[in-house]
C-alpha cells in the first residue's frame, strides 16, 4: 500500500500522534477511506514482488477485512497493524491463524495451509528474500502438520496452532506475522513494504 504501509515507529511520542500519522498516510493513499481487494492487491504487489505476491495479498486482505464486507476501512487496518506491531506473541498468532483459516471454520486443513505456504514460497523466491529454503511448500506443510496436529485429526485447531508455535521456534518464525521483521525490497526501486 505504498506509503500507507510504512507505519511510523514508536519514538517516545504518544499513541494518538502515531494514530493520526497512520490515518494521514492511509487517507493519502486511499482518499475514500476504504480499500477494495483490487486496490490492496495493486498497492501490495507494487510494493513487493509484483504478481507473485498477489495470492498472499488476497489472503492478507481477507484477514484485514474483519467484518467480511469486501473492503478494509481505517479501523480494520489500524486495529490489525497496531496488534501486529505491539501485540503479544499469542495475539499475533491468533491473527496468523485467521490468515491460514481461509474458510473461517475455526480449523486449518492441510489444503488451507498448503495454499498459504505456496503463496509465501512463490513470493519469497521471486523477491529473493533469503536463500532458497530447501523445503518445498508441501514439505513445510507436512512438517507443520506433523508438529502441530497433536490429536492427529487432520486439522489444526487454534489451540494447537498457538501452543505448537509457542513451543517450537521454527514453527513460530514460520507462522507469526510481524511487519517489523518482514521487509521486501524491490530490485527496481529499492522501496520497502511490510508483510
Amino acid at each position: 500500500m505504498g506509503q500507507a504501509a510504512l507505519l511510523p515507529r514508536r519514538k517516545g511520542g504518544t499513541y494518538v500522534m502515531e494514530l493520526h500519522e497512520w490515518y494521514r498516510k492511509f487517507i493519502n493513499e486511499c482518499p475514500s477511506g476504504l480499500i477494495t481487494l483490487h486496490e490492496f492487491r495493486t498497492h501490495f504487489c507494487n510494493g513487493t514482488v509484483g504478481h507473485d505476491s498477489s495470492e498472499y495479498a488476497e489472503q492478507i486482505f481477507r484477514t484485514l477485512d474483519s467484518n467480511g464486507d469486501g473492503i478494509v476501512d481505517f479501523r480494520e487496518y489500524v486495529t490489525a497493524i497496531s496488534m501486529l506491531i505491539q501485540g503479544s506473541p499469542e495475539e499475533k498468532l491468533r491473527w496468523s491463524f485467521k490468515l491460514y483459516d481461509k474458510d473461517k471454520d475455526g480449523a486449518i486443513t492441510r489444503s488451507e495451509m498448503f495454499e498459504i505456504m505456496q503463496a509465501v514460497y512463490k513470493m519469497s523466491v521471486a523477491a529473493s528474500l533469503t536463500k532458497v529454503n530447501p523445503l518445498t511448500a508441501e514439505e513445510c506443510t507436512n512438517r507443520m502438520f506433523a508438529r502441530l496436529d497433536k490429536d492427529k485429526n487432520a486439522i489444526i485447531s487454534l489451540d494447537e496452532f498457538i501452543e505448537g508455535a509457542l513451543n517450537d521456534e521454527w514453527i513460530h518464525k514460520m507462522l507469526e506475522c510481524d511487519p517489523n521483521t518482514v521487509k521486501v525490497e524491490k530490485a527496481q526501486k529499492n522501496s520497502q513494504a511490510p508483510f
